[in-house]
């Protein structure tokens, strides 16, 4: 009853936030979820025997998504006459974001001399910078991937793990009997993760073909914004997106969600290694943030890959409907 409740109470915000909240909102949003699941992963690596650099890790995070805010708060102006100061600032954030990410690793080495066994500090090391592949990063992703109509994008692909998840949880409960991986989920079946596979394409191809009764409603509902001329709604129009393959739309829902399983199956390694059953206990019913992302951080990257080499051109108005 508790999972039920809270995901009644979760979804309907999560699709808020995607939706209608601000770019710098949805961002510190994003980023106060990153911060708890970055706490949760130093959680599981200090269990496991690790020590990890908790603070360096909370600030990077924190860097990395204030460093893209001001970025895009730099190009709010690129329509102005302070064009020039917007387009400067904005390479300048993006510079900065790159330049650390790319020196983390030398500043967790040296803070890792401190350690008073030198033998812990590759290990320490090494743990803590997997935060930023592991969650900083996809998380950062969402940020990136919302502007414009990536938020529906971004819905489409939540709802594909979603109800892959959903698939495999009730198909491997009444009829899975050969075990995926019992080392490290005892309770996963290969009929279950068939299942799950099945029913993101089946949900996939459903949602791209109803692509645009789906936006209408969103714009119904005021969750999408009407086409604009001269920044105000053009009445009684409404743009259509473009019909995706559907062997486009197959291979995106199968990559996607096997990507999701095998993050579901990485979060429970860690925690079996580390000897809990829940990353945390924040969420009554679903255990820790970490439990409910876990799939997402890794079906993100593959999704965003689709979005930029070829599906965010099905997200883009084409012609027009009356």
């Amino acid at each position: 009853m508790k999972r039920v409740l809270t995901a009644v109470i979760l979804i309907p915000l999560v699709v808020l936030a995607l939706f209608r909240a601000p770019l710098w909102l949805f961002a510190l949003l994003v980023l106060g979820v990153a911060l708890l699941a970055a706490r949760e992963y130093f959680d599981i690596a200090e269990k496991t025997g690790f020590r990890p650099m908790r603070g360096l890790g909370y600030v990077i995070t924190v860097l990395i998504f204030l460093g893209y805010s001001c970025g895009a708060s730099s190009y709010v102006f690129a329509g102005t006459i302070l064009s020039a100061v917007g387009a400067i600032g904005g390479a300048l954030a993006a510079t900065i974001i790159v330049v650390i990410v790319l020196f983390f690793p030398y500043y967790l080495l040296v803070f890792g001399m401190r350690r008073e066994m030198l033998s812990e500090t590759l290990g320490d090391a090494a743990v803590s910078l997997m935060l930023l592949p592991y969650i900083a990063i996809p998380l950062f992703l969402l940020v990136l991937a919302r502007p414009n109509n990536g938020s529906l994008f971004i819905l489409y692909l939540m709802v594909m793990v979603w109800c892959g998840d959903i698939a495999a949880y009730y198909v491997g409960r009444a009829i899975g009997t050969h075990k995926l991986a019992p080392r490290i989920s005892p309770g996963k079946t290969w009929e279950g993760s068939i299942a799950s596979v099945v029913g993101a394409v089946i949900v996939g191809v459903l949602l791209f073909h109803y692509i645009n009764p789906i936006a209408n409603w969103f714009r119904s509902a005021h969750l999408l914004k009407p086409p604009t001329a001269w920044g105000h709604p053009i009445p009684g129009v409404l743009p259509a997106f473009p019909s995706a393959p559907f062997w486009f739309v197959a291979v995106f829902a199968l990559c996607v969600n096997v990507a999701a399983q095998f993050g579901d199956l990485v979060e429970s390694a860690l925690k079996r290694g580390a000897g809990v059953k829940d990353s945390g206990t924040l969420l009554p019913g679903h255990g820790g943030v970490l439990d409910r992302i876990d799939a997402l951080l890794f079906a993100l990257p593959v999704g965003l890959l689709f979005y930029v080499f070829g599906m965010s051109r099905y997200f883009e108005p084409g012609g027009i409907t009356y």
